[in-house]
């Protein structure tokens, strides 16, 4: 029967971490933390659980990712985030796994609870991922933040029953932070890949963002919170191409002047 090693990466996860090691017990041979030098418990909490941690300068999602794969000791890794937990139904699913793996990578869905309610509609659910896979079969890829792992071209993927459990944002405040810290890294990602953004553009996603999540995916149906974090989502579009615009700007500023 193969084993699986569990991985995560945190930063000041104090708040979450210990619901993700307790929903790892029975699925996961090791616990493998990767850590960007937290300055609160979330250490003390990963010792307690025997979870083998790592201190690793933040260097971008994906390369954090990256090299926490290096230090997983069994054939199949299932990766996690320190606000997700797996729930009972996939975990039954991942131990049948174990007995008999026919893939190199399996998909799951991923639940997530915003502002205390489970979002069941918008773009949000089913929100796909494949987490649970064989290391030596693909990587992680960008850009950041946006972060997947992709099986190498002729592997084979499966599909698992069960969510993985996922607390985003416990305010609307929180969420608005942090759409803006990512827009700024995703526009930064952007601008070093060579890609465009006109005056429109940001407008443009953003309009397109909404329509998508709240009306062709019926975010709606998930009443004011739906309303709420659609809009903060599709505004996030909007920032990052904003952003990019003004790199774009900037940068031929100072080719003119130099």
């Amino acid at each position: 029967m193969p084993k699986i090693s569990a991985i995560i990466i945190t930063l000041n996860e104090e708040k979450f971490i210990g619901r993700c090691l307790e929903s790892l017990k029975d699925i996961a041979d090791e616990v493998v933390v990767v850590d960007s030098y937290s300055t609160d418990s979330t250490e003390e909490i990963c010792r307690n659980h025997n979870a083998k941690f790592i201190r690793h300068a933040f260097e971008g999602y994906v390369e954090q990712k990256n090299y926490a794969l290096t230090h997983a000791v069994y054939p199949l890794v299932l990766s996690l985030d320190a606000d997700e937990a797996v729930s009972d139904e996939l975990k039954k699913s991942i131990l049948k796994i174990k007995e008999d793996p026919q893939c190199d990578g399996y998909f799951f869905n991923r639940f997530n609870n915003y502002y205390g309610k489970w979002i069941r509609q918008s773009r949000w659910y089913p929100d796909r991922h494949l987490r649970l896979f064989n290391p030596s079969k693909g990587k992680w890829i960008g850009p950041n933040p946006h972060d997947r792992f992709i099986l190498n071209p002729g592997c084979r993927s499966g599909r698992l029953r069960g969510n993985v459990l996922h607390w985003t944002y416990s305010s609307i405040e929180e969420h608005a932070d942090q759409i803006n810290r990512f827009s700024t890294i995703a526009a930064g990602e952007y601008f070093k890949a060579g890609k465009k953004a006109t005056f429109f553009t940001g407008p443009i996603h953003m309009i397109w963002s909404f329509v998508r999540s709240y009306i062709l995916k019926a975010g709606f149906l998930d009443g004011h919170i739906g309303h709420v974090h659609c809009f903060i989502s599709a505004y996030g579009s909007y920032l990052k191409y904003s952003k990019l615009r003004r790199l774009i700007v900037q940068a031929g500023k100072t080719e003119k002047q130099s």
